[in-house]
């Protein structure tokens, strides 16, 4: 009793903020708008209040190149932010007409895939440093490095080399252990809701496509001829395969693009429906206030138990997706690789 006692006290102190700032807002709180504007992505990163650090902005203008941040962009007489187009990059061209110019910018996105990168650098340099300078080779490692050494060993023998098979699970262990542990640092540091996390990365389509894009092309380009044979000309009887609709040959090619579009769908859909479902009830936090105090007092517990319930899922489904794409693309480079088998 005395833990829940001290819970809600906790929760009603971090929730005094959002009365106080709730209480100075009079307009309606669109929550939509909001929801989706902290999920697009942005050419500034947010601390807190008005605070908030400029990102450099690289635009490719009729004029010739602009780099600068985005104050720079609101003196600009041609370059704005069009906020019917989620606040990116539109340029006012010389016929009155708008068109979006080439934006090279660093966004917020891009500079979170920049903090994901040194973090997963440091990280495997100071683990790989651990067992340069270890003195018995059969000394077990510990703490943090033991956790890495679990992780990895589960991830490599228990997904890629039972997926992908003994004899190729050599060549594409690399890609798929860099790709779960950039998925996974990825979806914890979008969870934090402060510097250097927030950004919605696997929430963001882009992301997610090139992801399956580089699976797509593993499997495409080093598929053995097995493969292609298994498509183009399957083991079955020949009215499916050539007459009078090559319809299995069919099936198979348009599966060439299904797959990595799961791939793709999967991990965007469910870290972008997290992120959203998060963002809402803190959303329902102000908009109670708004309310008055009994229905403020009333939603905010509420939803103070509802994010912390979603945010200890979230924290699973970081683990989940990164896992579930690992393991998909396991199955689907292994899937190019079938052993010669006669009739």
């Amino acid at each position: 009793m005395n833990r829940i006692k001290s819970i809600l006290l906790i929760l009603a102190v971090m929730m005094l903020p959002a009365c106080l700032y709730a209480q100075e807002k009079e307009e309606a709180i669109d929550i939509p708008e909001i929801v989706l504007h902290h999920l697009s992505d942005a050419y500034e990163w947010h601390i807190a209040g008005d605070l908030s650090i400029p990102l450099p902005i690289i635009v490719k203008a009729e004029q010739g190149w602009f780099f600068g941040t985005s104050k720079g962009i609101e003196e600009h007489p041609t370059l704005f932010f069009d906020e019917s187009h989620h606040g990116k990059i539109y340029e006012k061209m010389s016929d009155g007409t708008t068109r979006r110019p080439l934006d090279l910018s660093i966004t917020k996105s891009v500079c979170q895939i920049w903090i994901v990168a040194i973090i997963l650098i440091v990280v495997f340099l100071s683990i790989a440093k651990w067992y340069k300078k270890r003195d018995c080779k059969s000394e077990a490692p510990k703490g943090f490095v033991g956790a890495m050494e679990m992780l990895v060993m589960t991830i490599h023998d228990d997904v890629i080399r039972s997926c992908v098979g003994e004899k190729h699970y050599k060549k594409y262990a690399p890609y798929l252990l860099t790709v779960f542990f950039f998925i996974l640092v990825t979806n914890l540091l979008g969870l934090l809701p402060v510097f250097p996390g927030g950004a919605n990365v696997t929430g963001n389509i882009n992301i997610t496509f090139f992801l399956a894009l580089c699976t797509m092309l593993l499997v495409n380009i080093f598929g053995n001829k097995e493969y292609w044979k298994e498509i183009f000309w399957p083991e079955v009887p020949l009215f499916l395969k050539a007459y009078p609709a090559p319809l299995i040959p069919v099936i198979e090619l348009v599966g060439i693009i299904t797959k990595p579009f799961a791939l793709m769908v999967r991990l965007f859909a469910n870290m972008m429906a997290g992120h959203a479902i998060i963002l809402s009830f803190t959303c329902v936090i102000f908009l109670g206030w708004t309310m008055g105090v009994g229905m403020g007092v009333g939603l905010n517990l509420f939803s103070a138990l509802m994010l912390l319930f979603m945010n200890a899922v979230e924290l699973l489904v970081a683990f989940v997706q990164a896992y579930v794409f690992t393991l998909l693309s396991a199955v689907f480079i292994g899937l190019a690789h079938p052993e010669h088998h006669s009739a």
